[in-house]
């Protein structure tokens, strides 16, 4: 009986000796493993533990009534449109089985009306191409309307810019280089590009701060560069400008923007040449006239008095003066860092800015001529569509491209321990980030959300994304019943 004890003990001892070993000998491997590979930032960054992260977002989708948020609660965006940029960026399947999750009652939810004859696959076209700036010296003529939104080298990373710039050339899309000037990377890719003029003028600055004509010239001369944007205000911080933490500001972004080392980057929150429409006006033929090419403005719109007032300006000085496009930011737009009282409550949301701004176009007869590209928390399909039936010729997204890049909403980004190595400088975490994997991850989120509203398009009944107006869609009012889109804001003023 002894015996048999002491065997059973010593067995269960070497068997555990055994476990624990296999153990140690797993935990090495999955190291090893996490540390070699460069597909899942997470894991490379951050071995073995890394992989919980998986787990535990798999497992929410059998607990989340339990544990977390549901599929459509989470904000600044909800699990469901990140499901959806994740599998398409990774292209895999993005179908969905038993039934929707997004609830139909909710007060202002849209639904697009569905034709009773579709568009069938052999009638279907793509969008025709658009130029911008027909009369410039070099206008820009694209087929694309998804691109990617203004995001600053030194707010984002090397390799995120790097991917963005190759995944764009892939896609077919513009980039935007945001107000950080114009670095290597926005170029490497061959991709074309929008560069921003911020309030700081980065990039294109004299020693003094100005506008510098002689470096205009510099950045219009690569034929990637196909458009000027000067940036009056962003939705995320209306009246304020960029920040960029001084721990983020390396040798070379401070090189390329013109300023000093290890300081914070803060950006005046306005144009110090620009006071009035007529100035907006002025610097607007001043840039076009000094690179040639199409030149529009970035704001997020408040109050309508400044904007009335420069459609009148162009009507006195003709349409030539007019901006070549104007890109309309959400009040609920994306930043990598501002003050909560802007983020939080300045400005307005595209629904209501969008139609007000097309609509006084249109009362000009500017529509045309002014082509009109909208921002702001657009990442699906079906948002994206919403924008373009409501009058935009394009739509732009800066948060939509950073979840095809592996963003997980961690929201570090001012913080540069951003753990995917999108938003940080710290080498070890940007180890995680392979270009060549995000690239063609943002390329197949650009050619899906094409693919999206073709389908949507066609459910529609017309032959391309383009055709979509205000009239298929409804939204659903406070007593539960719908309007259609276009009689609802048919007085919206």
């Amino acid at each position: 009986m002894g015996d048999s004890l002491i065997f059973g003990i010593n067995f269960l001892s070497g068997l555990f000796i055994i476990c624990l070993g296999l153990g140690v000998l797993a935990v090495i491997y999955m190291y090893i493993t996490d540390i070699r590979q460069h597909k899942h930032a997470i894991r490379h960054n951050y071995p073995v533990i890394g992989r919980f992260r998986y787990l535990f977002e798999k497992q929410g989708e059998f607990f989340r009534q339990y544990f977390f948020a549901m599929d459509r609660e989470e904000m600044p965006f909800n699990r469901a449109e990140r499901s959806w940029v994740y599998k398409a960026a990774k292209n895999v399947d993005r179908t969905l089985a038993f039934g929707s999750t997004r609830s139909l009652e909710p007060t202002g939810t849209i639904m697009f009306m569905n034709c009773a004859f579709p568009t069938l696959e052999e009638d279907a076209v793509a969008p025709a191409p658009v130029t911008i700036g027909p009369d410039c010296r070099t206008p820009y003529t694209t087929s694309s309307l998804f691109n990617i939104s203004g995001m600053s080298y030194g707010a984002i990373s090397k390799p995120a810019v790097q991917a963005l710039s190759h995944g764009a050339k892939i896609a077919g899309c513009w980039m935007n280089t945001g107000e950080g000037g114009l670095s290597p990377y926005h170029l490497e890719g061959g991709a074309d590009v929008v560069f921003q003029v911020g309030t700081a003028k980065y990039g294109v600055r004299n020693a003094e701060g100005h506008l510098s004509k002689e470096k205009l010239e510099e950045v219009a001369a690569h034929p990637e560069v196909k458009m000027f944007e000067i940036k009056m205000s962003q939705g995320a911080k209306p009246g304020k400008g960029g920040i960029l933490p001084g721990g983020k500001v390396t040798a070379e972004i401070a090189k390329i923007r013109g300023i000093a080392e290890g300081q914070d980057s803060i950006s005046p929150n306005g144009h110090i040449d620009i006071r009035s429409v007529g100035d907006l006006l002025d610097m607007i033929d001043f840039i076009r006239e000094t690179t040639g090419k199409p030149v529009g403005f970035k704001s997020v719109i408040g109050s309508l008095n400044w904007f009335d007032e420069l459609l009148d300006e162009i009507e006195k000085r003709g349409k030539a003066s007019a901006p070549d496009f104007i890109t309309i930011d959400s009040a609920d737009g994306g930043t990598g860092a501002a003050p909560q009282p802007l983020i939080d409550y300045v400005g307005l949301p595209l629904k209501e800015s969008l139609p007000l701004v097309v609509a006084r176009l249109e009362k000009h007869q500017l529509k045309d001529r002014i082509k009109v590209i909208a921002s702001g928390k657009l990442i699906t399909p079906s948002k994206v569509a919403w924008a373009i039936a409501l009058g935009a010729d394009f739509v732009v997204s800066a948060r939509g491209h950073m979840f095809a890049l592996g963003c997980i909403q961690a929201l570090q980004c001012n913080k540069n321990t951003c753990p995917t190595g999108i938003t940080t400088h710290n080498k070890r975490l940007q180890q995680g980030l392979d270009v060549g994997d995000k690239t063609q991850r943002v390329a197949n989120y650009n050619k899906y959300i094409h693919y999206g509203l073709g389908v949507i398009a066609h459910s529609c009944g017309v032959t391309n994304a383009r055709q979509l107006n205000k009239s298929h869609i409804r939204i659903v009012t406070e007593n539960g019943l719908s309007i259609a889109l276009d009689k609802l804001y048919e007085n919206h003023q």
